[in-house]
Formats: C-alpha cells, sequence, structure tokens
C-alpha cells in the first residue's frame, strides 16, 4: 500500500469513528429522570433531518464552559435531549442524555425512533445550565398522501449576503420539508469571489478563517460561522431538512480523485476531502446512509405511495474529470479538435454516478409503489446547447446582445420568414455551454434518462448549481420526453447577471430570448435570488420560484413569483 492510499483510507477511519460514535453511541443514559450535570451553551440553535415514517435525526451544539476549578477547557458535556408531541412538552415522547465531545467539534446528533407516522414533534435539549430553543419537525407519512410540500434550495455564500431566502421560507406554514441539494458553503478565501459587498454589510470572514479551507478546523469554522445566520438558524429550527453535497462543501469543481481548486501544493486531496466530509457530517442533521462516514450519500425517502424522492451524489463519490473545451484548443492556432474532443465526450466508461449508485437508483425506481418519482441532485441534466457563435470570439460583455440577435433569427423563422442558410447555421449549429453539468457526461446522461423512460411514471428531476431558476424538458436524444427538470436559484450565489454584467432589463431580455434557442429550455430566471417550492398531488406537481428583493440587508422579502404545474 502506497503513502497516499493508507492516508487516503486511514483519513476514511478516523471519519467514520467520530460519526458512528457520534450519532449510534453517543446515548449516556435514556431514563426520563436524567439531569445533565454538566454547565453548556447552544451555540447554534437546534436543527433536525432525515425524517423517516417513525425516526428522525435531532442535532444542536453544546459547548461546556470552562472548569472553573481548574481552569481548564472541558472537553466533554453530557447533554438532556427531550421529544415532545406539543411545543409546552406535557407530552415527552422520548428522551436521554447523550455526550458533546470534543471530538465531534462538540455538535450532537441524536437519531430518535419509535415515533409515529406523517407527526408534528417539538424537541429540546438542556444542560445543567442552559436550554436550547425548542426545535420543530415532523415525521414521513405512510401510507395515503394526499400532498406534500418540499422548499428547496442551493448555493448560499455567506459574504454575498444575508441568507433572506432561508428567513422567508422559515415563516411558510405549508412548507413540510426542505431539501438542500448542495453549496450549503464556500470553501474560498474572504478576498476573491462574492466578496464585493461583505465589508459593507459585515459579512466577512474572521481572521483565523479567512483562507481558502483546507483543514478540519477551517471546514467546522466555518459552518459554525454560517449557521449564526438568523435565517438559516430559524428554518432548520422550524423544518426538518434532507441535504446532499455539491462541489464547495469540498472545494469547486470536486472529482472523484481530484478538483478544479486543488492544486498540487495545497496538500493531499484525500485529506482534504476526509476533513470536509467529517465536518459536513457533524454540522448536518444527516443520518449517514451507510452506517458510517462514508463518501455514500445516496439515499431514499418514500412519502407513503405518493412519491418517492431519490437523493444522488453527481460530484464526490464517482464523477470522472470534467472536459475543458481550452483543453481541444491549439494554443498557437487556436484550431479546435473537434475529434479528439468527441471521441472523449462520448467515452461511454465516463460518468456522474458510477455504475453502483446508478443501478441502486434503478433498482430503487422499478420496486416504488409510489406514483411520482423525484431526483434531488445537483446539476442541471437537461440539453443546454447554445448556439456556437457565442463561444467563438463574443466578448463576454457582448454575448446578451449577441443572444438577442440570435433569438431575433429564430422569431422571423417562428413567424414563417425564410432564412438564409447563414442565418440556420447560426441558431442550428450549437454546443453545450457547461461541460461540469450533465450535458459534459452525454452518455451517462442517455442511459439514465432511458432509465427514467422504462419505469413509466411521472418524473421530476431538481437541480442546483446554477444559482439561477430553470425549467426544462428532460429528452431522450430522439426528443422523447421522459420526465421535467427544476432548478432553484440560489439563496446568495450571484447567477448569469453577475457573470455577463447585465442590468435587471438585460437579464429579463437574456433570459425570454434563451428558450427560443435552446430547444428543451421553457423558463429561466437570471438575476433574482431565492428558492422554490414543490408541491405534489395524486394529480399534479405545482413548482413555484419564489425571488426576493434584497440579500444586502435584513429587510428583504419574497416580491414576485412564477409557477409551474404538471399533470400526471
Amino acid at each position: 500500500m502506497d503513502r497516499r492510499t493508507f492516508i487516503r483510507l486511514s483519513s476514511f477511519a478516523g471519519a467514520s469513528v467520530a460519526v458512528s460514535t457520534g450519532l449510534a453511541g453517543c446515548t449516556v443514559s435514556t431514563s426520563a429522570n436524567s439531569q445533565p450535570q454538566t454547565n453548556a451553551e447552544f451555540t447554534h440553535g437546534v436543527a433536525s433531518g432525515d425524517p423517516l415514517k417513525d425516526a428522525v435525526i435531532i442535532w444542536t451544539r453544546a459547548v461546556p464552559t470552562t472548569n472553573s476549578s481548574s481552569g481548564s477547557a472541558l472537553v466533554k458535556a453530557d447533554i438532556l435531549w427531550e421529544m415532545a408531541s406539543d411545543a409546552a412538552f406535557t407530552d415527552v415522547v422520548s428522551s436521554g442524555v447523550v455526550e458533546a465531545k470534543a471530538t465531534h467539534d462538540f455538535t450532537v446528533k441524536v437519531d430518535v425512533s419509535g415515533l409515529q407516522p406523517a407527526s408534528k414533534y417539538f424537541y429540546r435539549f438542556r444542560s445543567a445550565n442552559n436550554v436550547s430553543p425548542v426545535g420543530e419537525t415532523r415525521t414521513l407519512p405512510e401510507a395515503d398522501v394526499s400532498k406534500v410540500t418540499f422548499g428547496i434550495f442551493s448555493c448560499s455564500n455567506y459574504p454575498a449576503g444575508f441568507f433572506t431566502p432561508y428567513m422567508e421560507a422559515a415563516k411558510d406554514d405549508n412548507m413540510d420539508y426542505v431539501l438542500h441539494l448542495g453549496d450549503y458553503i464556500y470553501e474560498y478565501d474572504g478576498k476573491g469571489y462574492a466578496t464585493e459587498h461583505a465589508k459593507e454589510i459585515g459579512r466577512t470572514y474572521a481572521p483565523d478563517n479567512d483562507t481558502e479551507l483546507y483543514t478540519i478546523t477551517d471546514y467546522r469554522n466555518r459552518y459554525a460561522l454560517y449557521r449564526t445566520d438568523e435565517g438559516l438558524l430559524a428554518l432548520h429550527q422550524s423544518k426538518p431538512f434532507i441535504v446532499v453535497w455539491d462541489d464547495h462543501e469540498i472545494t469547486n469543481d470536486t472529482y472523484k480523485d481530484g478538483a478544479e481548486n486543488h492544486q498540487a501544493d495545497e496538500g493531499d486531496f484525500y485529506e482534504r476531502r476526509a476533513a470536509a466530509v467529517q465536518a459536513y457530517y457533524e454540522w448536518l442533521p444527516i443520518r449517514p446512509p451507510f452506517g458510517t462516514e462514508r463518501l455514500e450519500i445516496y439515499r431514499q425517502f418514500t412519502f407513503g405511495n405518493l412519491l418517492d424522492l431519490y437523493m444522488l451524489d453527481t460530484r464526490v463519490l464517482a464523477r470522472d474529470k470534467q472536459l475543458e473545451y481550452a483543453n481541444y484548443r491549439d494554443a498557437e492556432t487556436k484550431a479546435f479538435d473537434q475529434a479528439g474532443f468527441m471521441k472523449d465526450i462520448s467515452n461511454p466508461n465516463r460518468g456522474l454516478l458510477g455504475e453502483t449508485q446508478r443501478n441502486w437508483l434503478h433498482t430503487s425506481m422499478k420496486q416504488s409503489q409510489a406514483k411520482w418519482q423525484v431526483l434531488g441532485q445537483q446539476l442541471l441534466i437537461g440539453r443546454m446547447l447554445f448556439p456556437v457563435s457565442i463561444f467563438n470570439g463574443v466578448e463576454r460583455k457582448d454575448i446578451p446582445a449577441h443572444v438577442h440577435k440570435l433569438a431575433n433569427i429564430k422569431r422571423k423563422q417562428m413567424q414563417g420568414d425564410t432564412l438564409s442558410e447563414q442565418e440556420l447555421a447560426l441558431i442550428n449549429t450549437v454546443m453545450p455551454y457547461n461541460l461540469d453539468a450533465w450535458d459534459g457526461y452525454p452518455i451517462e446522461r442517455e442511459h439514465v434518462l432511458m432509465q427514467l423512460k422504462s419505469i413509466g411514471k411521472p418524473v421530476i428531476a431538481l437541480a442546483g448549481d446554477t444559482h439561477n431558476a430553470w425549467h426544462n424538458k428532460l429528452t431522450l436524444k430522439d426528443g422523447t420526453e421522459v420526465g421535467v427538470e427544476l432548478a432553484t436559484p440560489g439563496v446568495t450565489s450571484p447567477g448569469m447577471e453577475h457573470y455577463l454584467g447585465m442590468d435587471d432589463n438585460a437579464a429579463e431580455t437574456l433570459a425570454n430570448d434563451l428558450p427560443l434557442l435552446i430547444e428543451d429550455l421553457q423558463y429561466c430566471n437570471l438575476h433574482q435570488r431565492g428558492f422554490m417550492t414543490l408541491t405534489v398531488s395524486e394529480n399534479s406537481a405545482k413548482a413555484t420560484w419564489h425571488y426576493v428583493d434584497a440579500i444586502l440587508t435584513k429587510t428583504g422579502k419574497v416580491v414576485n413569483t412564477h409557477s409551474f404545474e404538471l399533470n400526471s
């Protein structure tokens, strides 16, 4: 065994002990009369997640106070947890004492079982001298279900602004569960991406967390900062979360054995990944699906006979390295190696899910007794094929105007006008704009879409990652429609308006133009932050995009929405 493999396996082994002990072995006592003996502060609120029909994870962070007699810091604290059917805790249905340990960053997770299906519960934690906020959670339904509503989120960047969408969603009494599709944190330092307004709004990083994240301490401190945001605290306290990671929980454009934002002089990638994964499992209310803290995060949630939700990993576990157009262009002549590119992008062995996860998904969907099949994953699956001319020397700032020109050509065609050969070539010659998404893995995409077609049930794929809102048809290469894709805007991360330097009017024009040029695209919003809700009932599924008016102040609110309804 070489040194690299030894470090990777050793890192995973240490991480596994942290979570399996913290979750399964942390109960010190289950007596209802047990009382905590340690003083501790609940520094980051409460959270719940991964609900099942009879169980749910509850979470807090309990930091013990200094032992005044010795002056030394305590390394653990015993904490009482209580689950009740009412907010006044007159009917406590389960309780116990757990340990908050320094080895887990004093985070506590309890898998509370023996609960009733489709039921609301309240929970809290107590130390010898403090009581946590009261959290609200709910279990999954078991049999007949009339409807369920999800809040769907992605891409929350702390220095970019206040988490207004979280705060607005916390007020929604109709929202049953939260799905977070990744980029819960960002690993960047405080001087680059999305930091333009950080100082003026007081969203800078502390000096000990102002660098890029590499170590377990770095990642833990970043989660601790994020979990001071009032909106995120409120949403965690009021709704159970079902989460999956994207790339920034580790580092930008992660793949199975590296990342775009990990360089050779930044240490061992596997050590960095292990640190990030451990912090993720410590700070998120997630039940490790394979019993230990491993990379396999994909899992299934069943909402009675109404829908099955499959949370997928398209990023960390099995993704092959992304292709880049620049690697196929000659540095001197600028000629593009079309043959080499097509050979690589058509390689049947390249993928995002990997064979094991892909087979699990197909088998699970075939065995599902639920009507609706919902995929919770990170990346756009739809064919986002942009006209090639956009990539051929058009300056970034000129792209919106160029797209508008192309869209007007398409409008002429739709009105029955005859187009020239040059005009036809401009709108019909297309290429994928984002090789980091499923467009960069077309062979596996076709395989998965064929699987979706074979199950003969309505399919909804959810996506995040892009910071913008999208609604796509999901089609096979021959045009057969097999499902619908709904993508949520970012919580605060800047979208295409920032990348292309557009004002609101230009962004709205571009959003109106793109569906004319991209065959499967039905709708997009390219300049507003927010979240999405999805309400599924027996005969329909309604998606609503909610957009907020401000993230640079705490007074932001939802100001407009857009809805789409799919009938089964």
